[in-house]
């Protein structure tokens, strides 16, 4: 069973902003072993990704298929796409109604209406990790596993700087979808990654550097297939991640699960700090057990997450050996 694509109608959701949607229509994929006859894996999709995980043109097919880590042969892989992510032609225009908490208000009910009673695991990475991490604070008994890599259970002052500016260009540029990405590619990569690709080389047919037209070539091809109501939708989750925002403490929202959670970092992260991974893991062990943290080592920053596919597998074999699945 590969990439099985369904929708859920959620009726009536008011957002935290208190805006009224009468429909939203949540699509989802199913993969491996039909759902209720194996442990459950949500995956949650980061920017500009969506539900399509496994298969020719998975996302994420190094780490997620038949004999992987993640073994489509074992599990079922679960995968919403957040609704208005431009996967589909419904489309949200008034980006400020939602928060990441929304979005994994909207996962729950999902969830639900499947009427899966536990997930084995979430993993998501980046706004998808952050996503996973509101979807444990909202129902602390909803997995066996909490997996978020390169993200954070909640927004920095720094990630909100550059969302902020992601926001402005979505909004001011004439080309906005090609000059946000321009942006944004400097905060996935690092100064290590550019150096090592690039070394200050020269396009001869351009006239420019080789950095350069490859920024250029990325913001085109994301203009391609990227809307921009979906851009400035993903921009506004990944700004308002925050477990404990209008909520209670950090502690006390997450002293309620018995969820083993296995933060994964990265070392050259300029927009998900390592640092800041670092800190969360040890204010966990301050009151939880079952709280682990590894870091991937990569030149490569945030973007690592999807280009280190053979140290990400390394670092969840534990988590996805048969072997380990509770009977």
């Amino acid at each position: 069973m590969e990439n099985i694509p369904n929708t859920i109608n959620i009726h009536n959701f008011t957002t935290e902003n208190g805006a009224i949607y009468h429909t939203l229509p949540l699509s989802f994929t199913t993969a491996g072993l039909p759902l209720h006859s194996a442990p459950i894996v949500l995956v949650n999709h980061a920017l500009t990704g969506n539900a399509e995980v496994t298969g020719e043109n998975g996302w994420w097919n190094d780490l997620i298929g038949h004999g992987k880590t993640i073994d489509t042969s074992v599990y079922t892989i679960l995968a919403f796409d957040i609704p208005g992510n431009g996967s589909s032609s419904f489309l949200i225009e008034n980006y400020l109604d939602f928060t990441a908490r929304d979005a994994a208000r909207i996962f729950i009910e999902g969830i639900k209406a499947l009427n899966i009673e536990k997930l084995f695991a979430i993993i998501g990475g980046s706004v998808g990790g952050g996503i996973a991490w509101e979807i444990l604070a909202l129902e602390p008994n909803i997995t066996e596993n909490l997996i978020p890599i390169a993200s954070d259970w909640k927004s920095t002052d720094w990630l909100i700087a550059n969302c902020y500016l992601q926001e402005k260009i979505l909004n001011n540029s004439s080309k906005p979808i090609e000059d946000a990405r321009i942006h944004a590619m400097l905060c996935y990569r690092s100064p290590e990654s550019f150096k090592e690709k690039f070394q200050r080389t020269v396009n001869q047919d351009l006239l420019i550097f080789n950095i350069e037209s490859w920024l250029a070539h990325h913001g085109k091809k994301l203009q391609k297939r990227y809307q921009l109501s979906s851009y400035k939708l993903m921009n506004q989750l990944l700004k308002t991640i925050d477990i404990t925002r209008n909520s209670e403490s950090f502690e006390n929202l997450l002293a309620q699960t018995n969820a083993s959670i296995h933060i994964i970092g990265i070392n050259s992260d300029l927009f998900f700090t390592a640092k800041e991974n670092v800190e969360t893991y040890e204010e966990l062990k301050k009151f939880k057990d079952n709280v682990f943290y590894s870091e991937i080592d990569s030149v490569h920053g945030h973007d690592a997450f999807l280009i280190e596919y053979k140290q990400l597998d390394h670092l969840l074999a534990d988590i996805f050996k048969a072997e380990t699945i509770k009977k």
